[in-house]
């Protein structure tokens, strides 16, 4: 048998040992880098297999296998954290703790527990090394940039990596794998605050004070003429003010107000113009009527994009494992575009700094009950995925250097 069928036949093997890693980690879920329990559990499972794990910044752990003959490193990343939803799917297994892995991160911990057991059956064939990463608080786009801090992408040092994200709700059949083109997959995030300064006073004598809410309802709207009078037809951005509060009584000026929301953009560029005009518009606005306004970006991330020969070899080895009709290119499946989702990932740091690549793997069909989409608190995930995204894990690093 060759290397790929192998691999994919061992998977199928350990299948009940990935589900039962994937379903204790759903029902212990925890958020950011308050992850201890989960963190203890991958720790033990890697421990077990006969790796040597270590800490890596505020929850991450590493663990590396392979000869280190040939001095090449190829990093597989898995992130950790759920997010705070209370679970709602009605699976045996829910979480009860008011955090859900809504997001299947759970998912992608199992696999690459299961492709680090694949890794030790073969790890005489190694003759780089494999290094394995798992994150905690991607939600938060923080846990991958802590751990390139802490050093994860050296000692040894990094030369290329693969993430695989689940895919839920999705009319595609479970197991299928988009591989991205290469450019840009996942546009940077910025998450933003606005505070508004102004001055309360009672609502029968509003020349007394400054209406921070009418300041905060002015500089909303302004917001929005960013996208339909300073960006070009070809920019793409996408900014949300999604929470703005003030006030404590409905015959009072409200003396402050706060805004905050996101921002997501393709282009680096595009990203720090918007950054820019918003604390100009903010301010602008608010010292027009008077009062101020303080524009603060917390986390966030920089664009996801894909390495050309990595996309092009993870293609070319998925291909090899599953078979043609089960493995496409993003470019493919939206007619020659390097097709870009919404949602942002963290893994860009990542892709900022070594040849990197993102997999998309489908596991939930709606037509077999899987409708809701990524992070709702009835979301669910078809197991059966779990198996195929361990093989494409430990096959393609085993595969990476392969001509």
């Amino acid at each position: 048998m060759m290397l790929n069928e192998i691999i994919l036949e061992e998977a199928k093997k350990i299948e009940s040992e990935i589900i039962a890693h994937r379903r204790w980690l759903h029902q212990h879920a925890g958020t950011g880098f308050d992850i201890a329990d989960t963190k203890k559990y991958v720790k033990a499972e890697l421990t077990k297999l006969g790796y040597d794990p270590q800490d890596c910044g505020k929850a991450g752990l590493t663990a590396t296998i392979g000869s280190g003959k040939t001095n090449q490193t190829f990093l597989l990343r898995a992130d950790m954290d759920a997010l705070p939803i209370q679970e709602d799917s009605g699976v045996a297994f829910a979480c009860t703790n008011d955090k859900m892995h809504a997001c299947g991160h759970d998912m992608h911990t199992s696999m690459l527990l299961g492709a680090a057991k694949l890794l030790k059956m073969h790890e005489s064939e190694i003759d780089g090394r494999i290094k394995l990463m798992f994150q905690p608080a991607e939600e938060i786009f923080e846990g991958s940039k802590d751990m390139i801090d802490a050093g994860v992408l050296k000692d040894p040092n990094v030369d290329a990596a693969l993430m695989i994200h689940v895919m839920t709700g999705v009319p595609m059949p479970v197991g299928t794998v988009v591989v991205s083109s290469p450019g840009v997959s996942a546009p940077a995030a910025d998450y933003f605050s606005i505070a508004v300064q102004g001055k309360g006073c009672h609502g029968s004598t509003p020349h007394l004070g400054v209406d921070s809410l009418s300041i905060a309802a002015h500089i909303l709207l302004a917001l929005q003429e960013l996208s339909a009078r300073e960006l070009k037809a070809t920019d793409h951005a996408v900014l949300t003010v999604g929470r703005l509060n003030g006030g404590t009584a409905g015959n009072a000026i409200a003396d402050s107000a706060l805004m905050e929301g996101t921002i997501r953009t393709y282009d680096e560029s595009v990203r720090e113009m918007l950054k820019q005009r918003m604390t100009e518009i903010a301010s602008g606005i608010a010292a027009t009527f008077r009062g101020t306004a303080t524009v603060t970006f917390t986390s966030g991330c920089p664009t996801l994009t894909n390495d050309e020969v990595m996309s092009e070899k993870a293609y070319k080895n998925t291909c090899e494992l599953l078979g043609t009709g089960t493995v496409f290119t993003s470019a493919a499946l939206s007619k020659g575009a390097a097709a870009s989702g919404g949602g942002s990932e963290d893994f860009a740091y990542i892709s900022q700094q070594v040849p990197s690549v993102m997999l998309a793997l489908a596991a939930g069909e709606p037509d077999k009950g899987h409708t809701h989409p990524l992070h709702h608190p009835k979301t669910t995930f078809d197991e059966n995925a779990l198996a195929v995204g361990s093989a494409v894990y430990a096959y393609n690093a085993l595969a990476w250097r392969k001509e």
